[in-house]
């Protein structure tokens, strides 16, 4: 398929899991600067959208939410790309302020964040691809090493919850997980319990019911099954 029949199938797959205030953020910010940069360089340098999120959620330091134009997951890893227009960032000083802190913050967590200029995006765009695919190599060249693989060990549920305990300091609490993943927690236990099988996970039991509390991934943070 191209990248239209692509990008729509990708978006609509976002669309239909989201529910609430992430299901509006994605209606709203998903717009003409962020279809160009999935246009004109990420389809071009990548060729697919796995691990791909359009306005990604994440908590800035005083535990409020903020959504990132675009979130890429590949392995342990987490590369957000801002795409940033002079318009929305550059004449509102507090704004611009509080989006190069958000900025700061996110790659104290160890998330990657690359800004992109829209006015570069659109006059520009081979400038972009280039540098985005001197920076990306080592990761690209790693989704593509699994992803020729034939047997799939882990499903993507799989994969999201590894991840997702990786980011939490290696917890993962179903309740949480179901509730950042939007899925059913019945969905996150099974799954939490098919990677205790695998011995991806460790249930950790408290009390005298010996009652599941949460889960640590016990797997290596550069392992190939995160991809």
């Amino acid at each position: 398929m191209g990248f239209d029949s692509e990008h729509d199938q990708w978006l609509c797959s976002h669309l239909k899991r989201r529910r609430g205030e992430r299901l509006d953020a994605l209606k709203r910010g998903h717009g003409y600067g962020n279809r160009l940069f999935a246009e004109q360089v990420w389809w071009p340098l990548a060729g697919h959208f796995q691990g791909l999120h359009p306005e990604y959620e994440v908590k800035d330091w005083r535990g409020r939410s903020y959504f990132v134009d675009i979130l890429w997951e590949v392995g342990a890893s987490r590369i957000a790309f801002e795409i940033m227009d002079f318009g929305s960032h550059g004449t509102d000083r507090s704004k611009y302020r509080m989006d190069l802190n958000r900025g700061l913050f996110l790659q104290s967590q160890d998330c990657t964040v690359l800004y992109i200029s829209l006015d570069e995006l659109k006059d520009n765009p081979s400038f972009i691809l280039s540098a985005l695919r001197n920076i990306l190599s080592p990761y690209l060249s790693a989704g593509i090493t699994v992803n020729r693989s034939a047997d799939r060990s882990y499903s993507k549920i799989e994969r999201d919850l590894m991840r997702l305990a990786i980011r939490h300091h290696r917890v993962i609490r179903p309740a949480d997980a179901a509730r950042e993943l939007e899925l059913h927690i019945t969905t996150v236990i099974k799954y939490c319990r098919l990677l205790a099988d695998k011995g991806k996970f460790r249930p950790v039991a408290r009390g005298a019911s010996g009652r599941i509390i949460y889960y640590e991934y016990i797997g290596s943070l550069q392992s190939p099954d995160l991809v």
